[in-house]
């Protein structure tokens, strides 16, 4: 199997790490232009920082599993 037995770990790991590091950067460097009136200034702050907890949850989560296995 590719990766062996922990390909799972690695892609919660992956996709949570992605999912904080990218909310992260929306709140702290929004966008330098606008590019329409559909695009927003800056990110919403508290579903951003909410998405952030719950990717930083799973990194935490799937780096304690693949350490413990």
């Amino acid at each position: 199997m590719f990766l062996g037995d922990d390909l799972l770990g690695y892609l919660v790991l992956a996709f949570g790490g992605a999912l904080f590091v990218g909310n992260v950067l929306a709140v702290v460097a929004p966008p330098g232009r606008q590019l329409d009136d559909t695009n927003l200034e800056r990110a919403p702050v508290v579903r951003s920082l909410a998405f952030a907890a719950i990717g930083l949850v799973a990194a935490i989560w799937a780096i304690a599993s693949l350490v413990t296995s």
